[in-house]
C-alpha cells in the first residue's frame, strides 16, 4: 500500500465520519434513530451508492464490529446502576435466555416457510436475528426518562442476551456444517454453560483485578481511560479464547468498574463517551458498505413479512411468556418491552459467521439480517417516542445541572462539581444563601453573576441568572437539582405525579376525612403504605400507579427502594365527561 493509497484511505474515512456526525441532527428532526443515519451513509458510500466503494472484506468487518461492540458494552456497563438489578435482574435473565430461544424458534419457523429453507436453516436465521442489540438500545434510551423497571430491564437484557444468540448461531452452524447433521444434547449443554460460565467468571474476576490495578496506579489522567479500555479488551479476548462469551465478560467489567469507587471514573466515562460514538459510527459505516442494496430487492417482500412477523408475533410472544412469573409488569409495560426489541449491529455481525464458515445460502442469511435490522430501526426505533406515550412508561424529566464534572481530590473520590443557572421562577431568588436548606455536606464553591466571580457568604442574596458551582456527591443530585434547576415539562405529563402528595405512613381514614373522599370499605388502621404494597407488591418504582375507587394513585418518591410519597390524581373534568359519555 503506497502513500497515496494510505492518504486516500484517511481522507475517505474522515469524510465519512464527519458526514455521519454532521447528519446526526437530522435524526432527531425526522424522528429516526441516529444509528440508521450512520448505516445509510455507509450504504451510500458503498458500491451501489454515489461513493462507489467496493468493500466485501467480511473478516475485516467482523473484526471492526467486534471491537466496536466491545467498547459500546464496556461503556454501557459502566453507566448501568447495580441498584437497578433489584427490580430488573431476573426478568432480564429470563428475556436474555428463554426469550431469545423462543424468538429464535418462532422466527426460524417463519423463515423456513417464507424462504423454502430446511428447518435447521430457518432456525439459524432466527438465531442470527434473535437478540436485541445493545448499541441500538443504549443509544435510543439514552437521555430518556423511563419507568425504572422497564428501562433497566431493556438495558440489562440487551447487554446480556448476545451470548445466547452467539451460542445458538454457533450451534446451528456446527449442525449444518457437519456431514451427518447429528449433535449431542450433552455437547449443547456444555457449550451453553461454557459460554455463560466462562464469560461471567472472567468478567467479574477480571473486572475486579482491573479495578484494583486502576486504583493503585499513579498515571497521568488521560491514561486511565486507555488502561480501562485495553484491560477490558484483554478480558474480552481471553473469554473468547477460552470458549466463553467475551460480550458478556466486557459488559460485566464495565458494570463492576462503574459501580465501585474507581479512580478518575468521570474522566474515563467522558473519554468512553467519545469512543462509543466513534465505535458506533465506524461499525455502522462498515456494515453499511458491506451490503449491496440491489441484492435486497429480491428478498424485499418475504423479508418484510419476516421482519414484521418477528416484530408483531415472535418478540411479543417471547416477552409475554418470559415475563409470566413476574407479576410486577403491567400489560402496557410488557407491550412496550416487546416493541423495543431493537435489532442492530449484532445480527449483522452474527450473519458473517455462516459466510466465514462457508455454509450454503450464507449470502441469503446476511441479506436477511441486514433487511431485518433496517426495518427494526425504521419501524421500532422511529416510533419509540410514540410507543412510550401509548404505553405510559415515560416519566417527567428530572431537573438536571447544566454540567457536572468529577473532582479528583483524592483517589476514588466521589465528589463532583454541579453547575446550575437560576431561573426567575425559582423560589430562592432574593433569598440569602443561609436560607437554602441545602443537603448536608454540600457547599456552594463559587457564584458567577454576569460573568463576574463573586465570593458568596451566608448573607449573599441570589438573583435570576446567577450561576452556582456546587460541590456535592451523586446522592445529593436529586435534592440539589430540585432546589436550583427546572426540568422541561411536557404538557401531557404535567399532572403525572398527581394533584396532592401524601406521606406513605398516612392512614386512609385520615386521608378520606381531610379530602372528603369516598374510599369504600377498608380497615381503619390501614395506611397508604399498606395500600401501595397491596396493589404494587414489594418493589414498586417511581411512576408506578394504580386505580382505586375511581382515584389515580401514583408512586411519587422512592428512597432506597422504599416508597415515601404517593401522589393522588383527581379525575380531570374531561375524564369525568368521557366516563359519563361511555356509561
Amino acid at each position: 500500500m503506497d502513500a497515496i493509497t494510505i492518504n486516500s484511505f484517511f481522507l475517505v474515512g474522515a469524510l465519512l465520519i464527519a458526514l455521519s456526525v454532521l447528519l446526526s441532527p437530522v435524526s432527531s428532526k425526522l424522528g429516526i434513530p441516529i444509528l440508521l443515519v450512520f448505516l445509510v451513509v455507509g450504504m451510500l458510500a458503498g458500491e451501489d451508492g454515489p461513493g462507489g466503494i467496493q468493500f466485501d472484506n467480511y473478516p475485516l468487518a467482523y473484526l471492526v464490529s467486534n471491537l466496536a461492540l466491545a467498547i459500546i458494552l464496556l461503556d454501557g456497563g459502566m453507566r448501568t446502576r447495580v441498584a437497578s438489578f433489584k427490580v430488573a435482574f431476573w426478568p432480564s435473565v429470563s428475556l436474555a435466555t428463554f426469550g431469545v430461544a423462543l424468538t429464535t424458534i418462532i422466527t426460524g419457523a417463519l423463515a423456513t416457510w417464507l424462504f423454502d429453507l430446511s428447518l435447521m436453516q430457518g432456525i439459524l436465521v432466527g438465531a442470527i436475528v434473535g437478540s436485541t442489540d445493545a448499541a441500538a438500545v443504549f443509544s435510543l434510551l439514552k437521555g430518556r426518562s423511563l419507568n425504572e423497571r422497564v428501562g433497566s430491564t431493556l438495558e440489562i437484557e440487551s447487554g446480556t442476551n448476545d451470548p445466547m444468540a452467539v451460542f445458538l448461531t454457533v450451534t446451528m452452524i456446527a449442525i449444518l456444517g457437519s456431514a451427518s447433521g447429528d449433535f449431542s444434547i450433552n455437547f449443547l449443554m456444555l457449550n451453553f454453560l461454557q459460554q455463560f460460565g466462562v464469560g461471567a467468571l472472567l468478567g467479574l474476576s477480571g473486572g475486579w483485578l482491573l479495578w484494583k490495578i486502576i486504583n493503585r496506579s499513579q498515571l497521568p489522567e488521560g491514561l486511565y481511560s486507555i488502561l480501562t479500555v485495553s484491560g477490558g479488551l484483554i478480558i474480552f479476548a481471553l473469554a473468547n479464547a477460552l470458549g466463553g462469551s467475551g460480550i458478556l465478560s466486557i459488559y460485566l467489567v464495565g458494570l463492576l468498574l462503574g459501580n465501585r469507587p474507581t479512580r478518575c471514573r468521570h474522566s474515563i466515562l467522558n473519554v468512553l463517551d467519545g469512543m462509543t460514538w466513534l465505535a458506533q459510527i465506524g461499525m455502522f459505516l462498515v456494515l453499511g458498505m458491506l451490503v449491496t442494496p440491489t441484492n435486497l430487492l429480491t428478498i424485499a417482500l418475504p423479508g418484510l413479512a419476516l421482519a414484521f412477523g418477528m416484530i408483531l408475533f415472535a418478540r411479543p410472544i417471547s416477552v409475554w411468556i418470559s415475563l409470566l412469573p413476574f407479576k410486577s409488569f403491567t400489560p402496557r409495560e410488557k407491550w412496550f418491552i416487546s416493541w423495543v426489541g431493537l435489532r442492530g449491529a449484532v445480527p449483522i455481525i452474527l450473519a458473517v459467521f455462516p459466510m466465514m464458515a462457508g455454509l450454503p445460502d450464507s449470502q441469503l442469511y446476511f441479506n436477511l439480517a441486514f433487511f431485518v435490522v433496517m426495518v427494526s430501526l425504521i419501524v421500532q426505533g422511529g416510533s419509540l417516542t410514540k410507543a412510550m406515550s401509548l404505553a405510559k412508561v415515560e416519566l417527567p424529566s428530572k431537573p438536571e445541572p447544566i454540567s457536572r464534572s468529577g473532582l479528583e481530590v483524592f483517589p476514588t473520590s466521589e465528589w463532583e462539581l454541579f453547575i446550575y443557572q437560576l431561573q426567575q421562577e425559582k423560589w430562592c431568588i432574593g433569598e440569602p444563601i443561609r436560607n437554602l436548606f441545602m443537603p448536608e455536606g454540600t457547599r456552594i464553591a463559587a457564584l458567577f453573576r454576569e460573568k463576574t466571580l463573586l465570593h458568596p457568604s451566608g448573607s449573599t442574596r441570589l438573583e435570576a441568572g446567577d450561576i452556582l458551582c456546587v460541590v456535592a456527591q451523586e446522592k445529593d443530585l436529586a435534592a440539589l437539582s430540585q432546589l436550583f434547576s427546572e426540568a422541561p415539562v411536557k404538557e401531557s405529563l404535567a399532572r403525572f405525579f398527581g394533584d396532592f402528595f401524601l406521606d406513605v405512613e398516612s392512614k386512609l381514614v385520615d386521608i378520606a376525612m381531610i379530602y372528603g373522599l369516598d374510599l369504600g370499605p377498608f380497615r381503619t388502621d390501614m395506611t397508604l403504605k399498606d395500600l401501595v404494597t397491596e396493589h404494587l407488591g414489594a418493589t414498586p418504582v417511581l411512576g408506578d400507579h394504580f386505580e382505586w375507587y375511581g382515584l389515580h394513585w401514583v408512586v411519587a418518591d422512592v428512597v432506597d427502594w422504599q416508597v415515601t410519597k404517593v401522589g393522588l390524581r383527581l379525575p380531570a373534568e374531561e375524564d369525568v365527561v368521557e366516563s359519563s359519555e361511555s356509561a
